[in-house]
């Protein structure tokens, strides 16, 4: 079921908390203030009516900074958890432990700590949409958010999200998912301002996130822990599926390293493909 806010309040509590605090204060201002002031103008008997309601004007206007100022005070609140929120996360199974609205706040967060302006949007929901907005660079990019563990985001929820990118003026679709995407969702993908990020990849951002760095933007990949791409470029060989340049990893359980596809999975084959002499 779609969240849906219900007032201006709800609206300024969507806001940075020093903004909401700032439309409080103005707020006070103009309706105790500036609107008796205005209306009491003249002479006439309208003048003397709005006159004798400045008692009136100025409890409406601490009402509203109340209002404001305990909007901002959520906003403050949901800011300080959803921070914390990330920073407690240690694994997979800590993510999968959230609940569906907490899974779109801390993936939101993890964008956030990226660079991102990030928007809430209120048109997702257990089921999927829209669930958030990124900005920045001048370029918009919708994300929807799947926190499906055993089960693996189909190339209809991808398509569904791709044919949403002309409709809304977007620049690239992000579709975060804890259990990844069936092959064919990835080959549909490939070629397309889609970036899919799974459950491996979105704790490498949430592990970046935590350690304060600030990563490029670029396509997101799934990366294992133990991968170190090799800075010799002329000894890089190349994908026998693909063509795409290969990066040096390390088995775990043998120590033994090997060539990988730097555009895995979606070049699932190309994984383990050379051993490294």
């Amino acid at each position: 079921m779609a969240r849906r806010r219900s007032g201006l309040l709800d609206d300024v509590a969507a806001m940075p908390w020093p903004i909401g605090l700032g439309i409080g204060i103005c707020g006070y201002v103009a309706i105790s203030h500036l609107a008796p002031a205005l209306l009491a103008r003249g002479d006439g008997v309208a003048a003397r009516m709005f006159a004798s309601l400045g008692g009136l004007f100025n409890l409406l206007g601490w009402l509203c900074l109340l209002g404001c100022t305990l909007a901002a005070f959520a906003s403050w609140s949901r800011a300080r958890r959803t921070r914390r929120l990330l920073d407690t996360r240690r694994g997979l199974d800590d993510i999968a432990a959230l609940g569906w609205r907490d899974f779109e706040r801390l993936v939101g967060e993890a964008y956030r700590r990226k660079g991102y302006t990030v928007e809430e949007t209120g048109l997702g929901g257990a089921d999927g949409g829209i669930d958030l907005v990124l900005r920045r660079d001048g370029k918009r990019i919708l994300v929807q958010c799947k926190q499906w563990r055993r089960e693996k985001v189909p190339v209809s929820v991808v398509r569904e999200m791709y044919g949403l990118l002309a409709h809304h003026r977007a620049d690239a679709v992000h579709i975060a998912a804890l259990g990844g995407f069936t092959p064919d969702a990835a080959r549909f993908a490939t070629g397309k301002p889609i970036e899919l990020v799974d459950g491996a990849t979105l704790l490498a951002m949430i592990r970046e996130a935590q350690a304060g760095g600030q990563a490029r933007v670029e396509p997101v990949v799934r990366i294992e822990p133990a991968v170190v791409a090799s800075t010799d470029a002329a000894a890089t060989p190349g994908c026998p599926r693909c063509g795409a340049a290969m990066v040096r990893r390390k088995n775990r359980r043998d120590g033994t390293e090997f060539w990988g596809c730097s555009r895995f999975p979606t070049c699932s084959k190309g994984n383990k493909a050379l051993k490294v002499r």
